[in-house]
């Protein structure tokens, strides 16, 4: 809230973290998270439709080459972490990567409020991190069986190994998911402070921050994505490399 007299600043008490919830069946939920979600979602659903239907080998559209240099990229990066072993990684890492741009574009659009990051709530970011480190342990398991699966926890000094393993693994998603939400959620308190300046000034620190969050945004995308890569390449990896 701001209270303000004769064009003067009194007060600010700014509302950060605060989100419109909804409840039901004895759960809260938030309604603003989840719309911008859905809203990312079906943004880049409708992108890559789009560019399905007209994609060409001969005069690809800028679109699709932008969307060839990603996967191209991506490609090339799980191949020099795992090899082949694990291709679907790829469309993974891909979608991630922008599902999450998009996400975190969201709150540079002007929209008077109903379009937040939802990476700025740490309820997106956990869901995020707990999908992609869950679905790596499945994956580990599925791939090389439930003995291996436990054996890996022995590897590093004894006794101590198996606990210190499976306390690096249950932080995992963890560290994703802060990473994320801190990065994009200090980006939406800046943006909230600069909107506190007089219009006349407010356009200059505006442009330049906007400016800075969207590259923000691109590199905490693809931190999310490579790391993603990255885990499911520790768990995927040959014996004989993993022995190493």
């Amino acid at each position: 809230m701001i209270h303000r007299h004769h064009d003067t600043l009194l007060a600010v008490d700014l509302k950060i973290g605060e989100h419109h919830q909804a409840h039901a069946f004895g759960m809260t939920f938030n309604v603003d998270t989840i719309w911008s979600s859905v809203t990312a979602g079906v943004i880049v659903l409708v992108a890559a439709l789009y560019m399905a239907r007209r994609a060409s080998s001969g005069r690809p559209s800028k679109l699709q080459l932008a969307f060839e240099t990603i996967v191209d990229a991506v490609e090339t990066q799980v191949r020099s972490s795992m090899g082949d072993v694990a291709p679907f990684v790829v469309p993974l890492a891909v979608v991630l990567f922008l599902y999450i741009l998009i996400a975190n574009w969201l709150e540079l659009i002007p929209s008077g409020g109903y379009l937040e990051a939802p990476s700025g709530d740490i309820n997106f970011t956990l869901a995020l991190g707990l999908f992609v480190i869950v679905w790596v342990h499945v994956a580990h398991i599925k791939q090389k069986g439930w003995r291996r699966y436990f054996a890996h926890y022995k590897h590093g000094v004894p006794v101590i190994a198996p606990f210190l393993n499976a306390i690096e693994e249950l932080v995992k998603p963890f560290t994703l998911a802060l990473r994320l939400f801190g990065n994009i959620f200090a980006g939406g308190v800046m943006l909230a402070i600069i909107g506190l300046l007089p219009a006349v000034v407010l356009w200059v620190p505006n442009v330049l921050w906007k400016g800075i969050d969207f590259a923000v945004a691109v590199i905490q995308a693809f931190i999310f994505a490579l790391l993603t890569i990255l885990y499911f390449g520790f768990a995927l990896e040959p014996e004989e490399e993993a022995a190493h």
